[in-house]
């Protein structure tokens, strides 16, 4: 008998001994969270998510369960997972963290997810990772918060206490913007502009951080590519842009953009070319304002309109429009108009959108607009080719609408 419950006792031993992937913390606070790290003299990794995140989801499924994940996180952190957003089917555990949640999102300026934070022993934020990754690269990251050269957070303070270092600033601009902090990197490029200087910027190893940095037309990054575009040409040249591609998008981020978002009614794009003709004639802006025509009446819902805005743009900048852009457009006309002339439009972009190939989600975009124009037929026939390559998550979706053809039920 007691050699049976030796064995016994030996189960769960045994069961945690062959856990693999990081071990988070359950049934707790964060103030007992902060006590362990500290005790164990580990850095604390929190994953903030949410429910409706795919990366979360990916992450949480793939990237964590795995050994090597497991062992180097589970050696050096104490791990906890904070669910940022609330549902009607969180457990108690989800609902005592919903304040600190939010203090969470608040403090530590928590807006995209996944976010992840990573704390030193005594609980304060050294360092966040913004987005996931495959393990190495996960890893990698994950690295970068226990070193005090390239925590995120200690980075920021030595560019606070050292004003006039350009490879501070050029160090702290790279840290921002892999962490999505955008307002700091424009900062720290500013000020590496103005302590390494124009020269400095337009070279093949800094022009990308000189782009970044042109947040504004105001800004002097922005001065910089306009006073030099040849060169930056060709610095771009591999790349296949151009100055006009970044000054263009600047002035329509900086301009346009707002008056989209905001839905200002009966934008006039012929008195807004001749604005940017006149204050900025040194910018192509005909290329960028087509497909910034194309969007505002997308957000208008005013369908005929999207569908000319869409034709025009394609006529002007073909080879600059993917076939994924172009199967987007399809889709939103085959989902939200009924009218033949737009109809037919949709059906003459999808089919564009498969000369670069047939990828099964614009093969069911050709199949079903095809059914809404009344060519049944050849629906089926596409739809079909839709659901013999598509991968096995997709089968029963693309086999549910071609049930619907054949049946002569609607799609949409």
């Amino acid at each position: 008998m007691r050699k049976l419950l030796f064995i016994l006792c030996c189960i769960p031993l045994l069961a945690v001994a062959q856990e693999k992937g990081i071990q988070f913390e359950h049934q707790t606070t964060w103030e007992k969270v902060k006590a362990k790290a500290k005790a164990e003299n580990k850095h604390i990794f929190v994953d903030c998510f949410t429910t409706w995140c795919g990366p979360c989801k990916y992450m949480s499924s793939t990237i964590f369960p795995q050994e090597k994940v497991g062992d180097f996180f589970n050696a050096h952190f104490v791990n906890l997972k904070i669910q940022m957003d609330q549902t009607k089917e969180d457990s108690e555990d989800v609902k005592s963290w919903y304040e600190e949640a939010k203090r969470f999102a608040s403090d530590y300026a928590v807006r995209a997810y996944p976010t992840f934070l990573i704390f030193n022993p005594e609980g304060e934020l050294v360092h966040r990772i913004i987005g996931g990754g495959e393990a190495d690269m996960f890893i990698a990251k994950a690295k970068e918060g226990l070193n005090p050269e390239t925590q995120y957070v200690t980075t920021v303070k030595r560019f606070e206490q050292h004003p006039d270092d350009a490879g501070i600033a050029k160090k702290t601009a790279q840290v921002a913007l892999a962490s999505y902090d955008n307002k700091l990197a424009n900062r720290a490029i500013e000020r590496y502009i103005g302590l390494a200087g124009a020269e400095e910027l337009l070279t093949a190893e800094n022009i990308r951080l000189l782009i970044q940095g042109a947040s504004s037309s105001k800004s002097a990054a922005y001065q910089i590519i306009r006073d030099n575009r040849s060169r930056v040409d060709e610095l771009l040249r591999e790349k296949k842009q151009s100055a006009n591609d970044v000054l263009s998008s600047v002035l329509a981020n900086e301009f346009v953009g707002p008056k989209i978002r905001n839905k200002e009614k009966d934008l006039d794009f012929a008195a807004l070319q001749a604005t940017f003709e006149k204050e900025h004639p040194y910018v192509d802006m005909a290329p960028i304002l087509t497909h910034a025509k194309a969007q505002y009446y997308f957000v208008q819902k005013n369908w005929p309109a999207f569908k000319d805005a869409v034709n025009e743009m394609i006529a002007t900048n073909n080879k600059n429009i993917s076939p994924t852009s172009l199967n987007s457009f399809a889709w939103s006309v085959f989902e939200n108009c009924d009218d033949p002339a737009c109809v037919q439009a949709a059906l003459t972009w999808s089919k564009k959108s498969l000369e670069a190939g047939e990828q099964p989600a614009f093969l069911d975009t050709y199949a079903n607009l095809l059914y809404k124009s009344g060519d049944k037929d050849n629906a089926i026939i596409w739809q079909e080719k839709a659901l013999e390559k598509a991968v096995d998550a997709e089968k029963s979706a693309y086999a549910a609408t071609l049930e619907k053809m054949k049946k002569g039920e609607p799609t949409w």
